[in-house]
């Protein structure tokens, strides 16, 4: 029989099942009947429903864009929260249907040995990061077990099943890092890379541990538990044993010593001896089916995923970039940190910010203080992706804390960061710190001694170089003793010992790693965060920050002093013309506001000030001389001045005795301001013929004959009685005539014997007769 078949393909029709999209196949045979031709149809349609898989249509059509997103090593804190948050973004995009069609979004996590000449390619954001690099290393030594553990239990929970993770091993990983693999669900490995020695650096490991890597691996089931414990415990003997019985098996520690006392090993091969770390190379992983695959490229990863593009993500990038500005000046206060707190966690609220960027120009003022604030830079959470500094004149004493706590942080040519400061520190303030001062350290990969030092000028920091390696780290003898093994020598060899105790211009501190650069300009230290231009400040109040800007300015308080006492005499000797005063009261609250503003005025400093001007006007208007008011409202008005320019009262080190010695020079300004205005009162006013009448010149002698109302030149030398006590004027006796008189700026007590000294008019002078 002649058989004709001939294939008919059909466009894809939404059948409505999930929103999936099916290829109907239709065929028909000439000798078949019409209604036989319909049923064979049905038929195979129906088989190709069952057989074609779900979403097959799209999937060809428009491949999967996966992310590569590289793993620091040792992670410190702040990756941490970068990764995770970066993750949950991908799984929250998946949610909304802007991933593949089946929902979920490839994530290839690249896991390199630390330091590797890659990776620190790969990080090195200027030619100095190499140094910084070898600093991180050697202070954070190697990854948290409770970050890793952290980021492990996130990409094997169901909080990310719209996330397909998958490790690439693509190097030595070894300590803590090696969680990330087991936590995955696909491992792919190099060559040339390895896990193993997950306990190298722990120094006692904790039981703890192992039973939390045993909980990790079971959720993918990708290693033998008994090869996890090997891996862990490098006490452990590790071995792939047949039995008798025909079975293959991987055994460790008692297990494997039973097993060989019972007799049932027929033969083993040795995967690491007791007192040797397991390390699992590409092909033992390979052996074992832990890896999927051998891979040694991006694109090659990209291929075996099938994936149309593996687009290499910076977990520090989750957005783009959108900032704002903190400026950190001026002394270092409690209701000043207050308000940069405030100012910062309004700025999280907001939902497009994630980076901060911090201008720091203050020396100190109080560590407990700095510690808060530098702890909210340390720590800011997952919805800030980078704190960035700038030192742009100094960060002196506890203020380098809140410098050291930004990353990256970058300093202007000529400024300085440690060094002593505004506030006195004793030893025990800064070890009452150790726990925040290991917090930014492991947070921005700095050496704790270099931060504990530039606090603490009495702790000694050396170089040390590892025998062996060559490595360089920071730290302190005790440290090193305490790391040490009692009976073997020590592998650090101690070199020069670094001098934190004047601080540290931009060179000395990037050569630590301290700070990854210079910026010449705010917005240099902004690119260095990827931001496009300077973010705005925080603070919206544009008059404060232009008087905090303005008291920067060198000079500016003494010329305020200058002028307000000159004002002040010139109305002293002219009481009623108005204008002086007001210009010496505007001169200085505009003094007080400056020096509130920077955190060295408060109520204290304002009331000794005050109490000084209102005992110079005592002096002056009611009790006229050179008394207890005169002498003690200039001190007054002196140390008010002095306190003002400082956040102390005795200087403990040598920027506070240079604070005392600015501030004594700002006090004798002031004061020679208002000498200047008696001087050019009596230089200058009584010529001036707006003030004509309000001179208090000396009357002339011979006054005219009208404008007396009584004559008292015959009273000139002639002794008499005080009949009230004069202060200085008051009422005297000469005879049987009683006139009023005025003192030579004595007090006088009543009944005093007196002699007339001057006769001007109808004012009569007197002096005490001994």
């Amino acid at each position: 029989m002649d058989l004709s078949w001939s294939f008919a393909f059909h466009p894809p029709y939404n059948l409505g099942m999930n929103g999936q999209w099916f290829v109907l196949v239709g065929f028909r045979h000439s000798v078949v009947p019409g209604w036989g031709r319909s049923l064979w149809c049905l038929m195979f349609a129906s088989l190709c429903m069952l057989f074609v898989r779900p979403g097959w249509a799209q999937t060809i059509a428009t491949p999967e864009t996966g992310v590569l997103i590289d793993v620091p090593s040792p992670l410190t804190g702040r990756d941490v929260d970068q990764i995770l948050g970066r993750l949950s973004q991908i799984a929250v995009t998946s949610k909304r249907g802007d991933a593949s069609d089946n929902g979920r979004t490839t994530v290839v996590l690249r896991l390199r040995e630390s330091g590797s000449a890659d990776q620190v390619a790969a990080d090195r954001p200027s030619e100095n990061k190499p140094t910084r690099d070898s600093n991180r290393a050697a202070s954070t030594r190697a990854t948290a077990f409770e970050d890793a553990l952290k980021i492990a239990r996130t990409i094997s929970s169901a909080d990310l099943k719209r996330v397909r993770v998958v490790a690439w091993v693509d190097g030595a990983v070894s300590g803590h890092d090696v969680l990330l693999p087991l936590a995955s669900e696909t491992i792919l490995i190099s060559s040339s890379g390895s896990i193993g020695d997950a306990g190298r650096f722990e120094t006692q490991l904790d039981d703890t541990i192992g039973v939390l890597y045993q909980s990790i691996a079971r959720r993918r089931a990708l290693i033998p538990s008994e090869l996890v414990d090997g891996l862990v415990d490098s006490g452990l003997e590790v071995a792939k044993v047949n039995l008798i019985d025909g079975e293959s098996s991987f055994l460790s520690g008692d297990s494997l010593l039973a097993d060989r006392a019972d007799g049932r090993v027929a033969s083993e091969t040795t995967l690491a001896n007791a007192g040797e770390p397991l390390v699992l190379d590409a092909n033992q992983l390979r052996q074992i089916r832990a890896a999927a695959a051998v891979v040694d490229s991006v694109a090659t990863v990209s291929d075996w995923l099938e994936l149309k593009e593996l687009q290499s993500d910076d977990p520090r990038s989750i957005n783009q970039a959108v900032g704002r500005l903190v400026r950190v000046t001026g002394n270092i206060t409690g209701s000043r940190v207050r308000r940069w707190q405030s100012n910062l966690a309004a700025s999280i609220d907001s939902p497009d910010v994630n980076t901060w960027l911090v201008a720091i120009d203050s020396p100190g003022g109080n560590l407990n203080r700095s510690a808060s604030l530098a702890a909210s830079l340390a720590d800011p959470g997952i919805a800030i992706q980078s704190v960035g500094g700038w030192v742009t004149g100094e960060a002196r004493g506890d203020a380098a804390l809140i410098a050291l706590a930004c990353q990256p942080l970058l300093m202007s040519p000529e400024a300085t960061i440690g060094g002593s400061g505004a506030d006195a520190m004793s030893a025990d303030d800064v070890r009452r710190q150790s726990e925040l001062i290991d917090m930014i350290a492991e947070s921005t990969g700095r050496s704790a001694a270099l931060i504990r030092g530039m606090l603490d000028p009495s702790i000694s920091v050396h170089r040390y170089v590892h025998r062996r390696s060559g490595r360089v780290r920071y730290a302190t003898s005790e440290q090193i003793r305490q790391e040490s093994n009692e009976d073997a020598p020590s592998d650090w060899q101690r070199m020069e010992k670094v001098e934190l105790a004047t601080g540290l211009n931009a060179a000395q501190a990037i050569e630590l790693g301290l700070a990854e650069a210079t910026a010449e300009s705010l917005q240099t230290a902004a690119s260095s965060v990827g931001l496009n231009e300077v973010p705005p400040e925080l603070s919206d109040r544009g008059l404060v920050r232009w008087v905090e800007r303005l008291g920067g300015q060198t000079g500016l308080a003494m010329s305020l002093l200058v002028i307000g006492f000159m004002m002040l005499s010139i109305e002293a000797s002219a009481p009623g013309l108005g204008l002086p005063g007001f210009i010496s009261l505007v001169c200085f609250a505009f003094f007080f506001w400056i020096k509130y503003l920077a955190g060295t005025a408060e109520w204290a400093e304002l009331l000794a000030f005050g109490l000084g001007l209102a005992c110079i006007g005592i002096e002056i208007f009611v009790l006229p001389g050179f008394g207890i008011f005169g002498v003690g409202g200039l001190i007054l008005t002196a140390i008010g001045v002095m306190l003002m320019s400082q956040t102390f009262v005795i200087p403990q080190n040598a920027y506070q005795l240079g604070e005392l010695t600015r501030g004594l020079w700002v006090a004798l300004g002031g004061l020679g301001g208002c000498v200047l205005g008696m001087i050019l009162v009596r230089m200058y006013l009584p010529q001036a013929a707006l003030a004509t009448g309000l001179s208090m010149g000396v009357p002339e002698a011979n006054l005219d004959e009208s404008e007396r109302l009584a004559h008292y030149d015959d009273l000139m030398g002639q002794t008499g009685e005080a009949t009230t006590p004069l202060r200085p004027s008051g009422k005297a006796r000469f005879g049987e005539r009683i006139v009023p008189v005025v003192s030579d700026a004595t007090a006088i007590d009543a009944g005093q014997s007196i002699r007339v000294i001057q006769v001007l008019g109808n004012r009569i002078t007197v002096e005490a007769v001994d």
